[in-house]
């Protein structure tokens, strides 16, 4: 009867020596090191800021620099066209390839759609440095999340006031204030 016990024991090590198999189920992963970035412009054609995209494994990074901003909170999305003519509604909506189409919205309980993203802070002197991160975009050829360098690519986009993230078709945030066609680096 103590043979059991044991064998137990004996075996509790060669566990945790298991393989580990890539199964369906295993959630796809990027290449990193692709980067890109895009040059924030306001209604008026004049250079704001710049983003800088950097592929994770499983996601995107975005860090987010940019003056000229009313202060405080400003709704910003990935957009599914790569074009900023003012005032920007040439950039589309947001990046939605997914059947079925999610609604706006990261606090909707059907959501979010693809491009949503949190929202940014400007200072008292108008001034954003953000970092934010998604998984529902990639700049990677593989990987989780839409691709960005699509046949038409992507722009990123700031709006005059904050995402409530829940508030159809992009959460209250208002007019598009600043846009940066996404392109590799």
């Amino acid at each position: 009867m103590r043979l059991l016990p044991l064998l137990a024991a004996l075996a509790l090590p060669l566990g945790a020596c298991a393989t580990v198999t890539v199964t369906e189920d295993t959630p796809p992963r990027a290449a990193t090191g692709d980067f890109g970035e895009a040059t924030l412009m306001d209604t008026g054609g004049n250079r704001v800021g710049r983003a800088v995209l950097t592929q994770g494994p499983t996601g995107l990074l975005i860090r987010v620099e940019a003056t000229g901003m009313t202060p405080g909170w400003h709704g910003m999305h990935i957009h599914a066209t790569g074009q900023c003519e003012a005032p920007f509604t040439s950039a589309g909506g947001h990046i939605n390839h997914a059947e079925p189409k999610a609604p706006h919205g990261l606090l909707n309980t059907d959501g979010p759609d693809d491009g949503d993203l949190p929202n940014v802070f400007a200072d008292a002197q108008g001034r954003v440095n953000a970092e934010v991160f998604t998984t529902r975009a990639r700049i990677a050829s593989t990987g989780p999340g839409q691709w960005l360098w699509d046949s038409d690519g992507s722009a990123l986009v700031i709006h005059a006031g904050p995402d409530d993230h829940t508030t159809q078709p992009i959460g209250g945030a208002g007019a598009r204030v600043a846009c940066g066609v996404m392109a590799a680096g």
